[in-house]
């Protein structure tokens, strides 16, 4: 693999501890602005709004501008919106700047996405989306945990800073790795922007993205509020927050790694075995969570299954919006962060009802669920390899 997308995942690591760091630090901005947990968790999901809204016209409108240009741009933003949200000291403040922080780092990861895929050859767009993934696997590993010491000890601000500081030395990567060329020409004599976005019409991405969408809402349903598990449920201490993200950021490390390798030429495989698991697995760590031994073996089983699947419906994604070369990682972001933006939600509307903190385990449960029942039939299409690129292929039932 290239150097340059190796920067590019350093890059995604900054970005990807901020858009997970919430998941330890619930607990304390809701008790310094005086809200619920649930309300705090809107903060996730105005985030990955945010990065719904923000991909595709951020992607259209830089689709021509210098890349490396704006990818710097993008990653100083980023950085700027943490700053003043480590700063303020109103609710709604905070909530905008995790709107501002959205757009910011949706604009870099569609033009990092789509750059990605120009990096290599055409049959290995899965190795390569799993290369940037690593960025923010490594996040949930290293980062978030990081994180959540720090706030646990300094205060949930002192994290915001360390995020605004990291991107600096990303930044730094990007403008030294990346060449300064604009988009458009590693896309010669491609479609105009009109024709891109008409891809989104097309029945094999609306499938791809939606099926990409539901896992991701599973993932984020059950990570955004695994601390108060971990706190009430498991009786652990605070500190243990940081331990049972580090085991979930382990798995999804491994789940991306192993998906990156089989996901360009075999992700029917990869779905067939790791969907239904992870169905298995959602409802198990919901049945024993109150046991720290389990709890800690289930969590890093589901962090590997929701990345390995998630990875690589992604990468289905940026095979169907192949005739989109300027706007397929605009595609792929929005699918990502539309299922990070209805994960919480769903999640949180959970957490008043008889389940109590257990409740958004269930959920992601039901959202894994609904997404094998849509895949099903199509299961025939998802696993067609590099062919499901075509754009003239029909979608089909394989019944």
């Amino acid at each position: 693999m290239p150097l340059p997308l190796y920067l590019l995942a350093v890059a995604v690591f900054a970005m990807g501890t901020s858009e997970f760091m919430l998941a330890g630090l619930l607990p304390d901005i809701a008790s310094d602005f005086d809200v619920t947990v649930g309300t705090a968790g809107l903060l996730t999901s105005a985030f990955a709004i945010g990065m719904v809204v923000g991909a595709p016209l951020v992607a259209a409108l830089a689709r021509n501008w210098p890349r490396r240009s704006g990818l710097l741009g993008f990653l100083l933003a980023f950085s700027a919106a943490h700053a003043v949200g480590a700063c303020t000291t109103s609710f709604p403040v905070l909530l905008a700047t995790r709107i501002t922080a959205a757009l910011a780092n949706a604009g870099f990861l569609a033009v990092a996405l789509t750059a990605a895929a120009t990096l290599v050859p055409p049959d290995r767009k899965g190795r390569a989306l799993a290369v940037l993934l690593s960025g923010t696997t490594l996040a949930t590993i290293a980062g978030v945990p990081g994180g959540s010491v720090l706030g646990t000890l300094f205060g949930w601000r002192a994290t915001f800073w360390a995020v605004a500081v990291l991107c600096l030395p990303a930044a730094l990567g990007v403008l030294k790795g990346i060449r300064d060329v604009r988009a458009r020409e590693q896309a010669t004599d491609g479609p105009d922007l009109r024709a891109e976005l008409a891809q989104t019409a097309r029945p094999q991405l609306i499938l791809m993205m939606l099926l990409g969408a539901l896992v991701n809402a599973a993932t984020f349903a059950g990570f955004t509020f695994l601390a108060p598990i971990v706190t009430g449920t498991a009786g652990l201490s605070a500190l243990w927050i940081s331990g049972v993200l580090v085991l979930f950021g382990l798995g999804s490390f491994v789940g991306v790694s192993v998906a990156g390798r089989l996901s360009d030429q075999y992700p029917g495989p990869v779905v067939a075995v790791a969907g239904p698991l992870l169905l298995i697995g959602w409802p198990a760590l919901a049945v024993l969570a109150d046991r720290p031994a389990a709890l800690l073996v289930l969590v890093f089983v589901q962090g590997a299954l929701s990345f390995a699947l998630g990875s690589t419906l992604i990468t289905r994604v940026l095979y169907a919006a192949a005739g989109a070369p300027t706007m397929a990682g605009s595609y792929a972001t929005a699918a990502l962060n539309v299922g990070a933006a209805v994960g919480p939600l769903v999640a949180a509307a959970t957490l008043g009802t008889a389940a109590g903190n257990l409740g958004p385990l269930w959920a992601s449960g039901s959202l894994v669920a609904l997404a094998l029942l849509i895949a099903f039939p199509f299961r025939a299409l998802i696993a067609a390899g590099r062919s499901a690129e075509a754009p003239e292929q029909p979608l089909r039932l394989s019944l």
